[in-house]
């Protein structure tokens, strides 16, 4: 498998593996305790939950997007707790999973990244395809292991509404907006204020990464993708709050393209600019 998915069947054969975490993304919107509620009825052997809001975003204030970045100290913490060491001579493997397409995962996956851990995976077909494989399933939770995570944060990943509003326009600078079309087109819009796009932006939405059932479309597919903005300089993708966008940000990297960053705030950051 690329070094960026992992299938069932190589994560069963490495479940038992010191070097190789596992995190548990899945979540919901409505209600947001779903997930937790999943991982405690069953997940994979050793498998540790994060949960979307609590640990991968911070509290949310009136600007930086309904899911601001988390605190990097506390997500350390729990990273550490989980047993990744990433000051080891070959730093902890890490595999996260959700059953939402990877819009989850995928955003864990970018935190790693982001914090300079590049040893990370998102599973391929996610949890139901783990359980479609019959592979076994737990209610145990695991207990707190000794890792140590130090975080080497890479600024250049991430951009905020300034950095977006002084390069949109600039040549070589393009926008991706990772939305479905019907929010982009301003068509629909279920959850923030404010209807439409980023003005420039470009729509890529997220879901054609992966078919129906959460698998990730070949290489080939995910360069195809891409091809007329390929040779941009820079790309600066964002969804409505910073998490489904990471799914595109995995497709670059699928692809091959080492130019995309993330706007963490997104649409919903935006949008807290435009009121009134």
């Amino acid at each position: 498998m690329n070094a960026q998915v992992v299938s069932a069947a190589w994560l069963f054969e490495h479940l038992d593996d010191p070097q190789v975490a596992i995190a548990d993304c899945r979540f919901a919107l409505m209600p947001p305790t779903l997930g937790q509620e999943q991982y405690q009825a069953s997940h994979i052997s050793g498998a540790v939950y994060l949960d979307l809001n609590h640990d991968l975003s911070s509290p949310v204030g009136e600007h930086g997007g309904r899911h601001p970045l988390p605190d990097v100290a506390q997500l350390s913490s729990k990273l550490s707790a989980m047993g990744i060491d990433s000051t080891a001579e070959t730093p902890t493997f890490v595999v996260t999973y959700d059953d939402s397409r990877l819009a989850f995962a995928s955003r864990l996956w970018w935190l790693l990244r982001y914090l300079g851990h590049d040893r990370v995976a998102v599973l391929d077909g996610g949890f139901a395809g783990w359980k479609a494989a019959g592979y076994p399933v737990t209610q145990a939770v695991p207990t707190p292991k000794a890792g140590n995570f130090v975080p080497r944060s890479r600024p250049d990943l991430v951009a905020d509404i300034a950095a977006v509003k002084a390069r949109k326009a600039e040549p070589g600078v393009v926008l991706v907006d990772s939305r479905e079309a019907e929010r982009y087109w301003g068509e629909h819009e279920p959850i923030d204020p404010i209807a439409g796009h980023i003005p420039g932006a470009v729509n890529y939405p997220w879901q054609t990464v992966t078919d129906a059932n959460g698998y990730v479309l070949p290489a080939e597919a995910q360069r195809q993708r891409w091809h007329d903005v390929e040779s941009a300089q820079e790309l600066i993708v964002y969804c409505g709050s910073g998490v489904t966008a990471c799914v595109n940000l995995l497709s670059l990297g699928l692809a091959g393209i080492q130019t995309g960053k993330l706007y963490a705030g997104s649409w919903s950051d935006w949008c807290s600019y435009q009121k009134g």
